[in-house]
């Protein structure tokens, strides 16, 4: 997988000017994710399906790929054994064994579980790194960034709207 190799410089210098564009970093009324572009999902439902079927924060974050504020998630401080999975369509998405406290105030994962998720590069000067995405629904997940810890050095960094948690 590619990641974008990013600085803190270049990170705090783009979210600089997208607070000067008068854009919060937190995206709350996002455009539409992948816009201009249809890929075939597993699941699929209409616009009017997917808000019927998901709370406003979730069809916020999986429908129109906006961001949760930081810090705002109960999941950020999940600490049972299960696994999370997609608030759209319920695929299990991450391990909790492979779940971290990065800080940054959004769930943080080191790796997805296999074919769980896909990834496409996001639409600058908003985020610097990757989009992930449910493999199977299409729903916005988050971002992956290349400074997590080993054994990937990634970072999964995911809105807990996009989530919902399985104990096991």
């Amino acid at each position: 997988m590619k990641v974008m190799r990013r600085t803190k410089r270049s990170f705090l210098g783009a979210m600089a000017a997208t607070i000067a564009s008068g854009v919060a970093p937190w995206h709350v009324g996002a455009a539409p994710a992948r816009a201009g572009s249809h890929t075939s999902y597993e699941i699929e439902h209409s616009q009017a399906h997917w808000r019927r079927r998901l709370s406003s924060a979730q069809y916020r974050v999986l429908r129109r790929g906006a961001t949760e504020p930081p810090f705002a998630s109960p999941l950020l401080h999940e600490r049972r054994d299960g696994r999370f999975a997609c608030a759209g369509c319920g695929l299990p998405l991450f391990s909790s064994e492979a779940k971290f406290e990065s800080g940054t105030g959004w769930p943080s994962f080191w790796k997805p579980l296999d074919g769980a998720v896909a990834t496409h590069a996001a639409e600058p000067p908003v985020t610097l790194a990757n989009e992930v995405h449910c493999r199977r629904c299409g729903g916005h997940l988050g971002h992956v960034f290349d400074d997590g810890p080993k054994p990937t050095g990634l970072r999964y960094c995911i809105n807990g709207a996009a989530l919902t948690f399985q104990q096991t």
